[in-house]
């Protein structure tokens, strides 16, 4: 019968730890399985996954591919639709922090044409994509003029 006081774990799913450098009679004294000498036998001794014996190193075998742009400008995007949620009728990063659809006011912002304008906007240093001009204006909203470099 199997009651709290018999049980036991199953066979083979507990192993003792192998206890090293208890002296010649455990099997595991003196050198500790390190064997003797080498690097592998000191502390902190051994090489890292990625070392290839000293041959050249993977990293620098693999070709390198794509290009990365130093000068990328990162956005914060908000979808036409989620302006929805402001209560003005002024769309600044300011506002758009205060009603908690952007994080950053120093990261620009740009507005994408996902959704409807249900009501006319002053867009006040938010950058649009084409379409979210589109309906904002159709809407009756008050859109700055895009300079070359603005875009």
């Amino acid at each position: 019968m199997l009651t709290l006081s018999t049980l036991k774990p199953p066979k083979g799913s507990r192993k003792k730890r192998k206890r090293v450098g208890r002296g010649p009679g455990s099997g595991h004294g003196k050198t500790s399985c390190r064997g003797h000498k080498g690097q592998n036998s000191r502390s902190g001794g051994g090489v890292p996954a990625w070392f290839t014996g000293g041959g050249f190193p993977l990293a620098q075998r693999l070709p390198k591919r794509g290009f990365t742009n130093i000068f990328r400008q990162e956005f914060q995007v908000l979808n036409l639709s989620s302006l929805e949620r402001l209560s003005g009728d002024e769309i600044s990063p300011e506002a758009l922090m205060q009603s908690g659809l952007i994080k950053n006011t120093r990261i620009p912002v740009k507005v994408l044409g996902m959704g409807d304008a249900e009501r006319a906007f002053t867009v006040i240093d938010v950058s649009l994509s084409k379409s979210a001009r589109e309906k904002i204006t159709a809407a009756g909203g008050n859109v700055p003029e895009v300079t070359e470099a603005q875009k």
